[in-house]
């Protein structure tokens, strides 16, 4: 690479990191005071991809919202009867890189949730009844969607109306969700079913019956083990 070239690689990538700090949505910019409520400590990555019925959403304080995300409340951004709380986000949140979140009624998200890129969650879909009109002009039932606090959300997974995920829930990568998820458990696959479900003084209990420890910390009591029973994942 000559150095012309060299030159303008480190100035387009110095500018995009200051675009990348000045873009960002914080407490007390303007963007932000646009939102129903915006916590303390919480960002937006720019760029986004779409923000509409923002005064219909309310984030907690230390929600993390990555780049490319989509959060919306509404049909459109003349809609003028919007519901109050629309989108509402807990403290310390996790929004990874180009979700999307299209409310129209209700979605709530508790605190500690995290969710991984390219998640779609959506209280609203198509309907098909009537074979004379485009799909896409047929308005499918509103139907909340909850997801409980401390839960992790994959990669690539669809959340879809009237879902209703419990507290600390794992749902695996590439999951389509609906229904009722209960508290502590783990769920996977297309439509999503129950892989792992936590009993008090027993375990984890697999959909076979097969049974893991209960253990504890962040790393799932791993390096209280002696050495040679430290397996890589």
């Amino acid at each position: 690479m000559n150095f012309a070239k060299r030159l303008a690689n480190r100035a387009l990538l110095a500018g995009w990191r200051w675009a990348s700090r000045a873009g960002e949505i914080v407490p007390g910019t303007r963007e932000a005071e646009r939102f129903g409520s915006f916590g303390r400590g919480s960002s937006l990555g720019f760029p986004a991809a779409t923000l509409m019925g923002t005064r219909a959403i309310h984030l907690g304080e230390d929600v993390l919202v990555g780049r490319q995300a989509s959060l919306s409340v509404g049909y459109g951004p003349t809609q003028a009867n919007l519901p109050e709380r629309g989108l509402v986000i807990g403290d310390r949140t996790v929004l990874g890189a180009r979700i999307t979140i299209v409310a129209h009624v209700s979605i709530e998200i508790g605190d500690d949730v995290w969710f991984g890129q390219d998640v779609f969650v959506t209280d609203s879909g198509h309907g098909y009844q009537d074979p004379t009109l485009p799909i896409g002009e047929q308005f499918g039932a509103h139907l909340p969607v909850r997801i409980g606090s401390g839960s992790w959300i994959g990669h690539g997974a669809i959340i879809l109306p009237g879902a209703t995920i419990g507290r600390n829930v794992v749902v695996a990568a590439g999951s389509v969700v609906r229904g009722d998820v209960a508290d502590h458990s783990v769920v996977g696959g297309a439509p999503a079913k129950l892989i792992r479900r936590y009993e008090p003084g027993v375990g984890w209990i697999g959909a076979r019956g097969d049974v893991r420890p209960i253990t504890s910390g962040h790393f799932g009591g791993l390096f209280d083990e002696p050495d040679d029973t430290i397996v890589s994942a």
